[in-house]
């Protein structure tokens, strides 16, 4: 069987590409609009939002701060998420822009051999996920129109992100571990500029250099990138006109009906599947005539999952090195049933308890204005509850950072 296999394997990629082909000759208006759509999101929307980012992250990463960090937050990283501390460089870029980076960041560490296969499989497992500007402004108001709504899917998304963090720190923990002997001679942030400056002087380039090549370096992962979304964007339509999404929302229509859950929900999950931002499109538009917690529950599990279209993108860039998908898949699965269920508990009761913010009687995805719609210009309650979240959080890591302090002593 196990020789069999392999040949299978080769015949299904054969087949399926093949079909793909005969589907490209016979729809071919069909698949250069959606390419067009795909290459439109990219270009108007995925680069100018991920090139700055990327380009910074390769800066700072040649200039050494994640070695800073590292040294920095070894304390909280190692004994929470069972990750050296260069892992908090990945996690704090990761939250703030979203997928895929984290990856991308992954495999810049692995191949300084700053974390080991394991480590890197954890790390990425919890640091991909949607960014806050994705979440509050095209989802819940360019969407559903409603500030409280994304202020709900951002506290579930990256609470649950965090809990498939402590889930994934017991993956492998057999594996290989890089080692960590601190000078506690020093102080931790003079240990900390040491290794960012030992870093600056190993790395060796000069800014001029260094900033040239993270400019190319994210011109060629932006092309990787733009090339997932239009072929993945050609792929949505080509199986929407061959009935393919049909079939399957009817599938999964009789599952949900089943458990006593709307069929009408199946063709959202279904592109959610396949693409986070036609997912949460499709969800958003059954806000009214659903239960509206079903239907945040549903979003928060589509912006977990974070499309095949994220997993292609990001396999490629793991497939670099020797860090393995499977856990990475394991994990989107794990942060999926959790958001759902993080959002249909406690996402309904904040949702009950919050006042409500309507953005206007057009249709919400029609209204949505990039420039303005974000969570943080709505008003200034929001943005003094906006900067209490931020302030919890710096004082929560603060105190894990002592607790872990603690424990690593002990």
């Amino acid at each position: 069987m196990r020789a069999i296999k392999p040949y299978l394997i080769t015949i299904l990629f054969a087949v399926c590409s093949f079909v793909l082909a005969v589907s490209l000759v016979l729809f071919p208006d069909t698949s250069f609009l959606a390419a067009l759509r795909g290459l439109k999101i990219w270009w108007d929307v995925v680069f100018p939002a991920l090139l700055p980012f990327f380009i910074t992250s390769e800066i700072l990463l040649g200039l050494g701060l994640a070695h800073f960090m590292g040294v920095l937050l070894e304390p909280l990283m190692r004994p929470i998420f069972n990750v050296p501390g260069p892992g908090s460089f990945v996690w704090t870029m990761g939250f703030a822009s979203g997928y895929p980076i984290s990856a991308k960041l992954t495999v810049r560490l692995r191949e300084q051999k700053l974390i080991s296969r394991a480590e890197g499989e954890r790390l990425v497992s919890y640091t991909t996920t949607a960014d806050p500007v994705f979440i509050t402004g095209a989802v819940a108001i360019g969407f559903f129109g409603s500030a409280k709504v994304g202020l709900i899917l951002l506290i579930c998304h990256y609470t649950t992100a965090i809990l498939v963090g402590f889930i994934m720190a017991r993956h492998n923990r057999s594996g290989e571990r890089t080692p960590y002997r601190p000078d506690t001679s020093r102080s931790t942030l003079y240990r900390a500029l040491t290794a960012m400056h030992h870093a600056r002087l190993q790395d060796g380039r000069a800014f001029g250099k260094l900033m040239g090549d993270a400019v190319t370096t994210s011109l060629h992962t932006q092309l990787l990138l733009g090339g997932f979304i239009l072929f993945f964007s050609v792929l949505l339509d080509l199986f929407t006109k061959l009935k393919v999404i049909a079939l399957l929302s009817m599938l999964l229509g009789n599952v949900l009906s089943f458990f006593g859950h709307p069929v009408e929900a199946a063709q959202a999950f279904i592109y959610g599947l396949f693409e986070v931002t036609l997912g949460a499109k499709e969800t958003s538009e059954l806000f009214v005539s659903l239960s509206p917690v079903f239907v945040m529950a549903t979003t928060s599990a589509v912006l977990a999952w974070g499309g095949l279209s994220v997993h292609a993108q990001i396999a490629s860039m793991l497939a670099e090195t020797d860090i393995r998908y499977r856990p990475f898949l394991f994990a989107r699965l794990c942060h999926a049933a959790l958001a759902f269920l993080f959002t249909y508990t406690i996402g309904a009761f904040l949702y009950s308890k919050l006042p409500h913010t309507a953005q206007g009687a057009l249709p919400v995805w029609l209204s949505y204005d990039p420039a303005q719609g974000s969570l943080w210009t709505l008003s200034s309650s929001w943005q003094a509850l906006s900067l209490l979240v931020c302030a919890g959080a710096l004082l929560f890591t603060i105190i894990s950072v002592h607790i872990g302090t603690w424990l690593t002593r002990k």
